[in-house]
């Protein structure tokens, strides 16, 4: 079992990791939309279309997200900070904040993000205190924005510099 010491280090180094931030959205049994910010995301597999993600076992939502069969994966852009905020916020009703709506599939949608993936839910896998979800991806949305990343904290667009040649 880990120190509270090594937690502590834990999350200092991953906090240096820089990462793109993500909401995932779903639905409730009875269709109310459901979403949380996660930055634990992942591409598995090109063939099929596959990615994952992980909720914390204490989220209120766990149950819906495990068990809804499908979700939606928003990557979030540079200029949705504030967005990101109030979906990691708790008791705050979270879809009056943003525009948004069901997609095709049933799916709560968040407008002017910098992608979106619709995905089914492949497996489920307890890992520690949290649940990964593999979802194959049935549908792709991009918009011309520019993608946000997440790093020691901090929420920001990449540079256009980033991207210059030297």
């Amino acid at each position: 079992m880990l120190k509270v010491k090594d937690q502590d280090l834990f999350k200092e180094v991953l906090g240096n990791y820089p990462t793109g931030v993500t909401i995932v959205t779903a639905t409730t049994e009875e269709g109310k939309p459901i979403g949380l910010t996660v930055n634990s995301f992942a591409s598995v597999s090109l063939d099929p279309l596959m990615v994952l993600w992980s909720i914390d076992h204490g989220v209120s939502t766990l149950h819906d997200f495990v068990n809804g069969g499908e979700f939606a994966i928003h990557i979030l852009a540079g200029d949705q900070q504030e967005l990101c905020r109030t979906f990691a916020s708790k008791g705050v009703d979270r879809f009056s904040q943003c525009n948004w709506a069901f997609s095709e599939r049933g799916l709560p949608i968040i407008e002017d993000t910098f992608a979106v993936l619709e995905c089914e839910t492949f497996k489920a896998v307890e890992a520690g205190d949290h649940t990964i979800l593999i979802g194959n991806v049935k549908t792709i949305i991009k918009n011309e924005k520019e993608p946000m990343l997440y790093h020691r904290r901090h929420f920001a667009s990449i540079p256009d510099e980033f991207y210059a040649v030297k």
